[in-house]
């Protein structure tokens, strides 16, 4: 009996010290209210103090009609350390020159690098004698409603000013076209944003960016004075923000795909409310009231990620629509074209002489235009035709590649020999399209001069 003491001595003090052990793990001490709240607190100081040296004030002067420089100012943030700048692209619009601040208050003359109207995304670029912080972009798809959100900018010209609020919503798109075709991955935030926000970032509580701080929307029945705009706040989701800045500042501008058509979502797909004469659509035969249930295979249902997959597609390209038109399925071959530049928001040039006497606006031929046109390889030289009147032999996005025998590298070298040749009365153009090489004969309008 003695003998089965010990083991049960033994038994019995492993289990009390378990039990010790277990009790005290579970009476450590937790942190006080007041500790959490500054460990908080001191994470929000963090990203400010990491993140505000990358971030700049933005400072555009466009001139009015008495020639007058109208000043305004925005924010941005450094994406690469040679200095270029992404920011929005209504801070910037229609100025003549632009300047960059940075934290330590030295100003900057920018270059202007490539904007994007479509998505409000602008890339400025400073040459600074040293590599410059820059803040990294985070991937939008993992942003989390109900996360921590911190915005830093310029607003009302106080510079740097810090605000933090939380994600709000995200894949927010509310605004309409308006005469440009609009693509739109809003973060919306509670985060106070507002005047000189605007080109801002939208940081998580790593101090990446979430997003680039861009508009403000408030009830309409809202008050609202001329300094202060309540409202929720919206941010262009770093994904895109990425994307299109890459672009730009390979290309200098963004080639989009083009259909032509109005659409409206329903339940079966997206429905088109109206065809555009002489687009892509129109040429094809698709038609007003046809149900697109599928682009290339894949089915559609969302209105923003069919345009999306319209603009990334390949112009010259064939992309295959399949429709419901009375019940049964169809589908089109539709040859993508480039965006005009009306859909685009950029300037349309109608003062030049290839304008009033071809019917043609060009430009010179770029890097982005061999990604984007099928029919181009890196051996063609020539100027891309950006914009045509109508009834015009020559379809948009055609590479003219000599004029009456003559090499053409420019629009200058266009224009200097229209100016030379005002008796013309034709041209013989060497072209290159989806259609193959060809010649092309133009009857040249009258001068004006």
């Amino acid at each position: 009996m003695k003998k089965n003491i010990y083991p049960c001595f033994t038994l019995l003090f492993f289990f009390s010290s378990v039990c010790f052990i277990s009790s005290c793990a579970f009476t450590k001490r937790q942190p006080t209210d007041i500790e959490l709240l500054s460990a908080i607190e001191n994470a929000f100081v963090t990203v400010a103090k990491r993140s505000t040296p990358a971030i700049v004030g933005v400072i555009s002067y466009r001139e009015t009609e008495n020639r007058r420089h109208h000043r305004q100012e925005g924010s941005g943030f450094i994406f690469r350390e040679d200095g270029h700048i992404l920011t929005n692209e209504h801070v910037i619009r229609e100025a003549v020159y632009i300047k960059v601040r940075l934290l330590d208050e030295s100003e900057f003359d920018a270059k202007l690098v490539g904007v994007d109207r479509n998505t409000d995304i602008a890339v400025l670029k400073i040459d600074a004698k040293e590599n410059l912080p820059t803040l990294l972009l985070a991937n939008s798809e993992e942003v989390q409603v109900g996360q921590f959100a911190i915005a830093i900018g310029n607003p009302f010209q106080l510079n740097y000013t810090v605000t933090i609020g939380i994600v709000s919503g995200k894949g927010r798109s509310f605004l309409p076209n308006r005469g440009i075709i609009r693509y739109q991955d809003f973060i919306q935030t509670d985060a106070w944003i507002n005047t000189g926000n605007s080109g801002g970032p939208l940081l998580n509580i790593h101090g990446e960016v979430i997003g680039i701080n861009s508009l403000i929307r408030r009830a309409d029945n809202t008050p609202a004075t001329g300094a202060v705009r309540a409202g929720a706040g919206f941010a262009i989701s770093s994904n895109l923000v990425k994307k299109i800045g890459t672009q730009l500042i390979a290309n200098g501008r963004i080639i989009r795909g083009f259909l032509g058509v109005e659409m409206e979502e329903v339940r079966r797909g997206i429905r088109i409310e109206a065809v555009y004469k002489d687009t892509p659509a129109h040429l094809s035969g698709l038609m007003q009231g046809d149900i697109i249930i599928k682009y290339n295979g894949q089915k559609v249902k969302d209105t923003d990620k069919f345009k999306m997959s319209v603009a990334e597609s390949q112009v010259g390209k064939q992309s295959k629509i399949t429709v419901l038109r009375n019940g049964h399925e169809r589908m089109f071959n539709v040859t993508i074209a480039e965006m005009p530049a009306l859909y685009a928001g950029r300037s349309i040039e109608n003062n030049s002489v290839a304008w009033k006497r071809l019917g043609l606006s060009v430009r010179k031929l770029q890097k982005g235009d061999f990604e984007r046109y099928t029919y181009l390889t890196d051996e063609d030289r020539g100027i891309i035709v950006d914009r045509v009147q109508e009834n015009s032999p020559i379809l948009r996005g055609t590479l003219i590649i000599a004029v009456n025998g003559q090499n053409i590298n420019s629009a200058q070298e266009l224009e200097a020999l229209l100016q030379k040749q005002q008796a013309l009365e034709q041209l013989i153009l060497d072209v290159k399209s989806s259609h193959g090489t060809e010649k092309i004969t133009m009857q040249l309008k009258p001068s004006t001069d």
